[in-house]
């Protein structure tokens, strides 16, 4: 059976609006050094600190939406940024982005471009169905990236999940080393997340692109798909 990727019921009934665009990459070459790439990175860097100089980030209509989702399921937005709010505060410090592979870099890339949240998980790595859906008092810890132990996630918070656990904690903050995109990555699923007042068409936009750039930069046969309430699931073979 195709492996597909599902958002339940128990999100949308919490975040009706929310669209998800999927990018699904077979046969990659993820290996390069990224020089290429970093100029596009670089130049989004900057775009970001000149628009939101002196901007209360927090109020962003990109970034609120995703603080007020957190709050929802019990995580507090200043310990707990979402990954965009994470990226571009980090941005407007003067941190540049390191280079980790030509798929992070371009989602990263696109991710700042857009101001929403961006990730991808290696597709040789995830066992069955992927699941945005509520973490249960069942789960099983996960060791997260850059974390010493692992650690169960919270029952009620949103989180990617595969048969043999959790992908993604509190919904984009952090992901798993298991999944975690590398050099040696062939198969992989990039994900771009919208709230309201984002919408599918953004969304969309922002999918489209970074295909074409993972089709340019790192060749393979690329897919993309939109998920929301009325399609709440895509394929990942």
């Amino acid at each position: 059976m195709t492996p597909a990727l599902r958002v339940t019921e128990e999100v949308f009934s919490r975040f009706p609006e929310v669209v998800l665009g999927v990018v699904i990459a077979h046969g990659i070459d993820n290996s390069g050094d990224g020089a290429g790439l970093a100029g596009p990175l670089r130049q989004e860097e900057e775009r970001v600190r000149a628009s939101l100089a002196g901007a209360q980030i927090a109020e962003h209509p990109h970034i609120a939406p995703w603080r007020e989702a957190y709050r929802q399921f019990g995580a507090k937005p200043k310990d707990y940024p979402s990954s965009i709010e994470n990226l571009a505060r980090r941005v407007l410090k003067g941190w540049s982005v390191p280079h980790v592979n030509p798929l992070v870099d371009l989602y990263n890339t696109i991710s700042l471009r857009y101001l929403l949240p961006v990730g991808g998980e290696d597709l040789d790595r995830v066992q069955g169905d992927v699941l945005l859906t509520l973490a249960t008092d069942q789960e099983a810890p996960v060791h997260l990236l850059g974390e010493p132990e692992a650690r169960p996630p919270k029952p009620g918070e949103v989180i990617y999940k595969d048969d043999l656990g959790t992908l993604c904690r509190r919904w984009n903050w952090k992901e798993a080393e298991r999944t975690k995109l590398t050099a040696e990555t062939r198969n992989a699923f990039l994900v771009i997340e919208g709230l309201p007042p984002v919408g599918r068409d953004l969304v969309e936009r922002a999918a489209g692109e970074l295909g074409r750039l993972v089709r340019e930069h790192c060749g393979g046969e690329v897919a993309v798909a939109l998920i929301d309430r009325d399609h709440p699931s895509a394929p990942l073979a």
